[in-house]
């Protein structure tokens, strides 16, 4: 891993991305490195975390960009969350000091819920299961993350949620009821803080973004887009001109235009 430093490139903005070691999080990774970002991966798996490492490194145009550490984000009681949110505050305090607050925060991990998880055929393990990765962790991140960039006045939070998650159109309408409802928070916490934050006119942005199924280890090979298709969304609203009061936030967003809720 690079070393960190204030001395190369000390202006230059930085941005974490959770699930970053794999999929639509490393795509997004691909695209704000691309961007002129520093980047620091966050995930579970040391192994992938250090191969998306060295994938990005072979086409980062300077040294010391890019880096890594591992943490587990599934967090089924309160306290695992805090411990969670403990460990992600000592990451984000060593940058943070080096590098000023992040400009970009990209919420991109996630679990499917069972095949058959229909409501009432949905236990309180699977149930906990998926709720503590796609809601509890994501809350906990946004709490973190949102209050020190707010208080910057600068800085964007895109979680990735999903279109299953609307309450309009086919959304919330049948079956994976944990991942459908866990996105479904994830919009609301969006829709929600946007308010709270004065729907960017203080400088901080926050957007939720349905990357369609893309072929990711939870979409599938055969998804009709690619990882890097599904990313390109979330991209363009790390990096988007944005005026106060004509542009809009806090929002869901699918190919660069709002989804219904």
């Amino acid at each position: 891993m690079a070393s960190v430093t204030t001395e190369d490139h000390p202006s230059q903005p930085w941005a974490i991305v959770t699930g970053g070691s794999r999929g639509l999080g490393f795509e997004t990774a691909k695209g704000l490195l691309a961007a002129g970002f520093r980047i620091l991966l966050v995930a579970k798996d040391e192994g992938r975390l250090a191969s998306a490492r060295d994938a990005l490194n072979s086409i980062a145009t300077k040294d010391g960009f890019i880096f890594t550490h591992a943490i587990d984000l599934e967090a089924k009681t309160p306290d695992e969350l805090h411990q969670v949110q403990s460990s992600v505050a000592m990451i984000l305090e060593k940058y943070q000091s080096l590098w000023g607050p992040p400009k970009v925060v990209v919420i991109a991990h996630g679990v499917m819920s069972a095949k058959m998880s229909k409501t009432l055929r949905t236990d309180v393990d699977e149930w906990r299961r998926v709720m503590s990765i796609n809601l509890d962790s994501v809350f906990a991140l946004v709490n973190l993350f949102g209050t020190v960039m707010s208080e910057a006045r600068d800085g964007r939070i895109i979680i990735y949620s999903a279109c299953l998650g609307r309450m309009s159109g086919p959304g919330n309408a049948g079956g994976l009821a944990p991942y459908r409802i866990s996105k479904a928070g994830v919009n609301a916490m969006v829709r929600n803080l946007a308010h709270e934050t004065g729907h960017g006119t203080r400088g901080f942005l926050i957007d939720a973004v349905c990357p369609n199924h893309s072929q990711t280890d939870m979409g599938g090979a055969d998804a009709p887009r690619s990882a890097a298709e599904g990313a390109a969304c979330a991209i363009w609203l790390a990096t988007r001109a944005f005026t106060p009061g004509t542009d809009q936030t806090g929002l869901l967003w699918e190919d660069n235009e709002v989804v219904p809720w």
